[in-house]
């Protein structure tokens, strides 16, 4: 992305830091003007003929172009130097329809969820050929596969080849023991054979010659659709192609053979699909059984394909080179990525379990816990994806309210069980826990999201720009929300009262030193008059606050000062190519999918809090560590995963957007909407929070805004943050747990 030069640069950066920008040459030579306007005048020349280059290749930038009328010094004359360099230094992004580009600009603006993935069905000659390959069919016979033997397609080999190959054996016996059911036993015979090694081989559908001659004609005659002898199984059933024979035989296929042989394909399928790398084998699989065992037998031929041989005529089934592809994680189904695809049983699983085995017989309440924890990853998948959807195909203000709504609905959901579950119990331990995943969700989108994101895309790209402008609105919105969130902290501080649990006289002297133990700021002194009369009218005063300048960030940024993202979209598409916008979900069905994966996620956030108990009581680990790192990063690995996609586009400006925007929301909506929701409801929790959480957000914000001061990075930086990050958590790890736990 292209970065806002500083204002000591501007004049290179107008001249230079533009690749988007084709160098032409002055048409004027020297002009009477200084030499900055002559700078300005030659890229606004530059810029009117790039357009016009572009809109003969069938590229339609969505903003408004100067008319061709328009002469060359007419253009500084109209604009300012600012808004002359400002135009210059702005990223175009290719977007291939409306509803795309909606959602690439989506990604830029403050406060909205940023998403990698496509909304829309990407054109299929758009994609590249390794893409293409996943999706297509296993029936494509392809001139030179290479070598057979591969790692894949040995492993095939050990794990299902073998047993599912004498599976077929075994039937193709009982097929045989019949009598009437012999056609299928050969069929069976021959896809033993194919499914021991299936790759190299083809299994094509053929048509019988009609005649009965043909039939009588053995062996010897050859067959026109083929150019080779007639097979062999094609003569056995002319005598028992029609009539009591044929009808016998496939009843007794149906009821012995296919039955047993589906069971172990779908066994087979669905353990390839869960592997993921081995989803050509699935693919295999559901094919044999939904097409070549339903097929009559002398409708199949099996043979084995050479190099020397003609292209074949008759119609291929299955065809397969490789067993397994390491590139399906980008697979995806409906738009859905396979690995949201795979953990969605998950959440089947564990509502079932949690909700019908309450008395924990089949399962203990520590993996009823981890089932919950694990079914909310791709719960929020679902819910970001439709947050994208419906804001792509909206206009701003509804992408607006949705994104408002939902964008933190899974971290609520959680904390607001917790809390009513806490309050049940008369356990503050359950709001020690929320305010630890609160400062482990702010420290964590502070560091370790960007952090990690410089990293992984470092190695990558040699050096990172990002908009700094941008990452300036964030970190100046982070400065006043962390300031705001843990001034009643501070306020306790200065004017609590101090009480501790256990002292000791460390030197036997009345006066001498005294070793103290579960030391706290007591608020509720003289019934509580410190905390109801100061304190919480503070915490209220920050609560309304705080939303208020979330608004005026969002009006500042959307409103008022959308320059300051520099971004273009463009559609561009090659000659004779038209797309029309073909979403995944339309915003009903997104609409549906957000409510049912929003009552899911309650649901399991339910089972969590409910089986979380245990855990905090009986670990031996810090209830401040499980709070920092479990319940606050796992809810977030949808969008580390979408931040380290842009980091690997060299798009480092969202990486950084997202912790940042994770981060700011955090502190100006979550926790004033859990403030809110305590006066209805009233809980253990309250706005003041530990020393090691507040020492431990405020030098992890002022840190970010230390690398992020120069608007570049590289992986070093990136090491430093996610360090950094780890040193805290060995902090929370030793540390001893929260009085009330």
């Amino acid at each position: 992305m292209a970065t806002e030069a500083e204002p000591g640069r501007r004049r290179r950066c107008c001249a230079q830091d533009t690749p988007d920008v084709p160098k032409v040459p002055d048409s004027r030579g020297d002009s009477d003007g200084p030499r900055r306007g002559s700078l300005c005048d030659r890229h606004c020349v530059t810029i009117n003929n790039w357009q016009g280059d572009v809109g003969e290749l069938g590229c339609h930038l969505h903003r408004p172009r100067v008319p061709a009328a328009v002469s060359t010094p007419s253009c500084c004359q109209q604009h300012s130097e600012e808004v002359c360099e400002s135009c210059v230094v702005k990223t175009t992004l290719t977007a291939e329809n409306a509803v795309e580009a909606n959602k690439l600009s989506n990604n830029y603006k403050f406060g909205f969820k940023k998403w990698k993935s496509h909304v829309t069905a990407r054109p299929w000659e758009d994609r590249s050929e390794i893409v293409k390959e996943l999706y297509s069919d296993l029936n494509v016979i392809r001139g030179s596969g290479g070598s057979m033997l591969t790692c894949g397609n040995v492993l095939y080999l050990l794990l299902f080849g073998w047993w599912l190959s004498l599976l077929y054996v075994l039937v193709a016996a009982v097929m045989f023991v019949t009598i009437m059911g012999a056609p299928y036993g050969r069929l069976c015979w021959d896809l033993a054979g194919y499914f021991l090694w299936p790759f190299g081989k083809v299994i094509q559908k053929v048509e019988v010659p009609k005649s009965h001659q043909a039939c009588e004609a053995g062996a010897g005659e050859s067959s026109a659709l083929l150019g080779g002898p007639t097979p062999h199984r094609w003569r056995p059933q002319c005598w028992a192609g029609t009539g009591y024979w044929h009808r016998a035989g496939t009843a007794a296929w149906l009821c012995l053979g296919y039955p047993v042989l589906a069971l172990a394909h779908g066994l087979v399928c669905v353990t390839a699909w869960l592997l993921i790398v081995l989803i050509p084998v699935a693919k295999l699989s559901a094919r044999a059984t939904s097409r070549v065992l339903l097929l009559p037998p002398e409708r199949v031929l099996v043979r084995r394909l050479r190099m020397t041989e003609v292209p074949l005529e008759g119609e291929v089934i299955l065809c397969c080179y490789r067993a397994a592809n390491p590139y399906y994680y980008k697979y995806a189904v409906h738009g859905i990525n396979v690995f949201a695809v795979n953990l969605l049983p998950l959440v089947l699983v564990t509502l079932v379990l949690g909700y019908a085995d309450s008395p924990n017989r089949l399962t203990s309440s520590a993996v009823k816990f981890t089932l919950a924890l694990l079914s909310i990853m791709p719960l929020s998948y679902y819910i970001g994806m439709a947050i994208a959807s419906i804001s792509a195909q909206s206009n701003f203000a509804v992408g607006a309210v949705v994104n408002a709504t939902f964008g933190s609905i899974t971290e609520l959901t959680f904390y607001i069980t917790a809390l009513i579950k806490g309050s049940r119990e008369g356990n503050r331990c359950y709001a020690e826990v929320v305010k630890s995943a609160l400062t482990g969700t702010l420290v964590g989108c502070v560091l370790f999201v960007p952090g990690l994101c410089m990293v992984i895309g470092g190695i990558r790209h040699q050096e990172q720009r990002f908009n700094s402008r941008s990452a300036g609105v964030s970190s100046a919105l982070l400065f006043l929300s962390v300031g705001g969130v843990f001034a009643p902290t501070l306020f306790s501080k200065v004017y609590g009262k101090l009480v501790c649990g256990e002292c000791h006289n460390v030197t036997q002297n009345p006066l001498g030193h005294y070793l103290c133990h579960n030391c706290h700021f007591d608020l509720m002194d003289n019934n509580g008059t410190l905390y109801y009369s100061h304190v919480q009218p503070l915490v209220y005063t920050v609560s309304i606050l705080l939303p208020a300048a979330y608004l005026i960030g969002l009006f500042f940024t959307l409103k008022t000062h959308t320059h300051i993202y520099d971004i273009h979209i463009s559609d561009c598409h090659m000659p004779g190519h038209h797309h029309s916008a073909v979403v995944h979900w339309s915003r009903w069905r997104a609409l549906v999918i957000l409510l049912l994966s929003t009552l899911c996620m309650s649901a399991c956030a339910d089972l969590a809090t409910e089986h979380i108990s245990p855990i905090l009581t009986n670990s031996t680990i810090s209830q401040y560590f499980i709070g920092v790192t479990v319940l606050a990063m796992v809810p977030e690995l949808p969008e580390i995963v979408n931040g380290i996609q842009f980091a690997l586009q060299n798009n480092l400006s969202l990486s950084i957007e997202i912790g940042n925007c994770i981060a700011v929301q955090v502190c100006m909506l979550q926790i004033p909407i859990l403030v809110l929701f305590t006066i209805f409801y009233p809980t253990n929790f309250t706005l003041v929070f530990s020393d090691l959480h507040v020492y431990a957000s405020m030098f992890s914000v002022v840190l970010m805004n230390y690398i992020f001061m120069d608007g570049k990075c590289d992986y070093f930086q990136g090491t430093v943050l996610v360090m950094v990050y780890f040193i805290l958590l060995a902090v929370y790890f030793f540390a001893p747990s929260p009085s009330g736990c």
